[in-house]
């Protein structure tokens, strides 16, 4: 940690863990990079802990590790279902969590799912450690309060009751790119009524969108087709902040409104 953190020090290098989107700024000199730090070897960094109601993510927990039952309960639900749409195998074998909160990539799905849970991101420098929350983290695309001279050292996600549901939709084409709109969906259900829930829209906005609108729609109803069907369009019209052209924008509300219903119904119904 230490090592690192100096070679961060004067602001001019780049951190390397997987290297999926800074080794593509690097080669098309898309981005600001004198030099680049590889934190591969450094073993503290790859620690995933479940402790005090928090999953504890470093930064070398790669995208696959969420495939598998490393994460149990509700939370382990969402992620599985969520990491299932990241890229492709190769990608998701070495890409990492924080290092798509620190990309913030406007169509990634780690932001939008750190969002809607309410997760901390520790950040240290030489100042010491700062700990912000991730609906203050994203500042716009590809932007966020991390100074350079910073390292995201780690990120906390509440764990959820295990009787939640899971759910997730988007529209991406080709399957290797991007998702040019998506939903997720994570929603408890106690004694027949949602007592919980967070929705998240991918790509809707400058920044992860946690639809608040559409989770008081839900909570307290009996999770029925209509429930789900109203929350849905309170997410494209009142959470969803597209931009573009007019058109642009009815266009990305409709898709966004199908595919928040299809995430909730998911969410509701099982895979």
């Amino acid at each position: 940690m230490e090592e690192t953190l100096d070679a961060l020090a004067d602001g001019d290098a780049s951190v390397l863990a997987g290297g999926q989107s800074l080794v593509l700024d690097v080669i098309h000199r898309d981005g600001h990079c004198h030099r680049v730090v590889d934190i591969n070897r450094v073993a503290e960094f790859a620690g995933l802990v479940e402790a005090d109601g928090m999953l504890r993510v470093a930064p070398l927990v790669r995208h696959r590790t969420f495939e598998t039952d490393a994460v149990g309960g509700g939370l382990g639900n969402l992620l599985r279902v969520v990491v299932s749409h990241i890229g492709h195998p190769p990608i998701r074998a070495r890409g990492t969590m924080i290092g798509s909160l620190a990309y913030a990539h406007p169509a990634a799905e780690w932001p939008v799912v750190a969002t809607i849970l309410g997760a901390e991101l520790d950040l240290v420098g030489p100042d010491g450690c700062r700990t912000v929350a991730a609906e203050r983290f994203f500042t716009g695309p590809f932007s966020t309060v991390r100074r350079r001279e910073e390292l995201l050292a780690e990120v906390r996600l509440p764990l959820l009751p295990a009787g939640t549901g899971a759910g997730f939709a988007e529209q991406r084409l080709p399957q290797a790119k991007f998702a040019e709109a998506a939903a997720m969906a994570a929603v408890t259900v106690t004694d027949g009524l949602v007592s919980a829930a967070a929705i998240g829209l991918v790509n809707a906005g400058p920044c992860p969108i946690r639809a608040r609108a559409a989770e008081d729609v839900l909570i307290g109803s009996t999770f029925c087709d209509a429930a789900i069907t109203e929350a849905a369009e309170a997410a494209a019209t009142l959470d969803a902040a597209p931009s573009g052209s007019e058109s642009d924008q009815r266009r990305q509300r409709r898709a966004l409104k199908v595919l928040a219903r299809r995430a909730l119904t998911q969410a509701r119904d099982g895979w």
